[in-house]
C-alpha cells in the first residue's frame, strides 16, 4: 500500500493542527443579534464539534475516523469563510476563499 493512502499519527497531528490555528485565527463576522451571527455560531460549534471527535477519535485509536472528522471540521470553518460568515484576515493558506 503507497504511504500516501495510509492515515498516520503524524499526519493526523498535521491536520489537527491547522485546524487549531483556523479556529484560533477566525473572528466572527456577523453583527450580533443577525441571522448571519446566529449561523456563523452554529457553523462554529459544529467545527468545535468535529475537532473534539477527532481528538477523541485519534486517542481511542481509530485514525481514519479520526482524519474524516478533523477534515469535515475544516470544512465547517472554510465553508464559513467563504460565504463571508468568519472573517479570516484574506487567509487563502489555512482557508479556502472565493478569490
Amino acid at each position: 500500500m503507497p504511504l500516501q493512502d495510509v492515515v498516520t499519527e503524524e499526519k493526523i497531528e498535521r491536520y489537527l493542527d491547522i485546524t487549531a490555528r483556523a479556529m484560533s485565527k477566525l473572528k466572527v463576522a456577523a453583527p450580533e443579534k443577525s441571522f448571519g451571527r446566529r449561523m456563523a455560531e452554529d457553523f462554529l460549534n459544529m467545527a468545535t464539534s468535529y475537532y473534539e471527535d477527532a481528538k477523541h477519535f485519534r486517542d481511542e485509536g481509530d485514525l481514519v475516523t479520526a482524519f474524516a472528522a478533523v477534515n469535515y471540521a475544516h470544512g465547517w470553518l472554510d465553508c464559513g469563510a467563504r460565504i463571508g460568515l468568519f472573517d479570516v484576515g484574506g487567509d487563502d493558506v489555512l482557508f479556502t476563499l472565493f478569490e
